[in-house]
C-alpha cells in the first residue's frame, strides 16, 4: 500500500501548510557574553557550556566566531540560531568578497546588517532567539555592539548578555577604562566570567578569551578559572532569608 498517495485534508496537522520551522521554545542555550574595548582592540569572553532546558548537557560548544577580516560575534542563547546566524553572515560575507573592489564590511556595517535581521524576524513572530554581542577593528575604528533577539541594539565601551548584563557590567562600569592594556583587559573579563560562574546555575568553568586587533582575530584554546567555594555565604545562602526552606 502506497502511504503516500493517500490525500491528507488540507486542515490536517500533516499538511504542508501546517509545518512549522519557528524556534517556539530554546532547547540547547549558551549562557553570558562578556565584551570590552581595551588599548589595541577589543576582547570578549565566553564559556563554552550549552544547556538542555536545565541540564548542562555540552562542554565544548564554542559561542565567539570571527566575521570577515574586521569583526568578532559572540552569541548566548539557541545555539541553532546562532548556527543560522553564521551561515547568513557567511553569505554576506561571500557577497562582500566577490564585488572585489578592495573594501570590505568592518563591524559597524555587520552590527547594523544584525539588527536589521533580529528586528525583521521579531517582525515575523519567528525570532532567532539570540543575544548577540558584536566587536571589531578597522582603520583604526575600534567597534562594540550587541542587540537582542527582538533588534534592541546599543553601541558601548563594555556589553555583556544574559546575566552578565545584570553582574558583570557593574563591575566593568567600575573598573574599565580606556586605556586598559591586554593583560589587564583579560584580568577584567576573568573577574566577570569568575562571578558569572559562581552565580550562574547555567555557566562552566571552561571558557575562551578571544581578541580582535588590526592583526585579526585570535581565540584563545579553552582554560579552567582557579575558583574558591569556602565563602560562609554558600554554606547555607537561605540562612535567614524569609520564605525559605
Amino acid at each position: 500500500m502506497n502511504f503516500m498517495a493517500s490525500k491528507q485534508p488540507e486542515n490536517s496537522l500533516l499538511s504542508p501548510e501546517s509545518d512549522s520551522q519557528r524556534t517556539l521554545y530554546p532547547y540547547v542555550t549558551g549562557t553570558s557574553v562578556v565584551a570590552l574595548k581595551y588599548k589595541d582592540g577589543i576582547l570578549m569572553a565566553a564559556d563554552m557550556g550549552g544547556s538542555y532546558g536545565s541540564t548542562l548537557r555540552y562542554k565544548s560548544v564554542e559561542r565567539m566566531k570571527p566575521i570577515g577580516k574586521h569583526s568578532l560575534l559572540g552569541a548566548s542563547g539557541e545555539i541553532s540560531d546562532f548556527q543560522e546566524i553564521l551561515r547568513y553572515l557567511d553569505e554576506l560575507i561571500l557577497y562582500d568578497n566577490m564585488w572585489d573592489d578592495g573594501n570590505s564590511l568592518g563591524p559597524k556595517e555587520v552590527h547594523n546588517y544584525l539588527t536589521r535581521v533580529m528586528y525583521n524576524r521579531r517582525n515575523k513572530f519567528n525570532p532567532l532567539w539570540n543575544s548577540l554581542v558584536l566587536g571589531g577593528l578597522k582603520n583604526g575604528q575600534k567597534y562594540l555592539g550587541t542587540v537582542s533577539m527582538i533588534g534592541v541594539n546599543f553601541e558601548d565601551n563594555h556589553v555583556a548578555t544574559g546575566f552578565g548584563n545584570h553582574l558583570a557590567r557593574p563591575i566593568l562600569r567600575q573598573e574599565w577604562h580606556e586605556n586598559l592594556s591586554f593583560e589587564d583587559g583579560v584580568r577584567l573579563l576573568e573577574k566577570c566570567m569568575r562571578v558569572l560562574l559562581y552565580r550562574d546555575r547555567s555557566a562552566v568553568n571552561k571558557l575562551q578569551i578571544a581578541k580582535i586587533t588590526e592583526d585579526g582575530v585570535t581565540i584563545s584554546q579553552p582554560y579552567s578559572l582557579k575558583t574558591y567555594w569556602e565563602f560562609s555565604a554558600f554554606e547555607n545562602p537561605a540562612q535567614g532569608a524569609i520564605g525559605s526552606w
